[in-house]
């Protein structure tokens, strides 16, 4: 039997709609599991096909942490101007520049780094890994599992999202693009922190937005 209580527990895995998940399971005979990677199978061929369709539309938002130390300028389009005006859309920007806040990226996903900024942390990767005296054999195994780590950390879209670690800001997106039906697409950001490349006493804004974060 296909209960309610199923039924939203694959909508909180999978963000697609009741009469869906419902068919689904009833489809796959009530096995969650089956449920949600059907569903997300379902999903990202949506979010694939929407890709392609030209999001010109949008806003442009800004976050000013508490105290004004820390800063962000976001730009997020959106296909239709009326998408733009939905409350899922500008909750969903404004968690980006929380994010883009509290984790500090530098990209806003890995084609956009360049290859001699690239190069360069290969080869940092590369020398660390060899005065460590791993043997050379395994030495580029190693160097490419560092840098599968290094864009997890610089590039927002592969980032961990700050209010739920277990999906990543590339995720929420996807979510988004289901829920609203439209193409969503994260295009330009900027982030600035009081006294940057100042030398002064050493202060963590970026935890206490974190905490803030989380909290809303």
């Amino acid at each position: 039997m296909i209960t309610t209580e199923m039924i939203k527990q694959l909508r909180e895995r999978t963000g697609a709609g009741i009469m869906e998940c419902k068919n689904t399971l009833i489809e796959v005979q009530g096995d969650m599991d089956k449920a949600t990677a059907c569903l997300n199978k379902k999903g990202m061929d949506f979010v694939s096909k929407k890709a392609d369709r030209i999001a010109a539309e949008g806003i442009v938002d800004a976050y000013i942490h508490g105290d004004g130390r820390i800063g962000v300028l976001l730009e997020v389009n959106i296909e239709t101007d009326f998408a733009a005006l939905n409350k899922e859309f500008r909750s969903f920007v404004k968690d980006v520049a929380l994010q883009i806040a509290a984790s500090k990226p530098q990209f806003i996903k890995r084609t956009d780094i360049s290859d001699e900024i690239l190069n360069e942390k290969r080869e940092s990767f590369r020398t660390q890994v060899r005065n460590e005296g791993k043997p050379e054999n395994i030495i580029g195994k190693i160097v490419e599992g560092k840098m599968e780590k290094y864009f997890k950390q610089i590039c927002l879209l592969e980032q961990p999202f700050i209010k739920d670690p277990d999906r990543t800001v590339q995720e929420l997106l996807n979510e988004k693009v289901l829920t609203i039906g439209e193409n969503i697409m994260i295009r330009r950001f900027s982030r600035f922190e009081m006294g940057e490349g100042i030398a002064k006493k050493e202060e963590d804004f970026v935890e206490e937005v974190r905490k803030q974060a989380c909290s809303y």
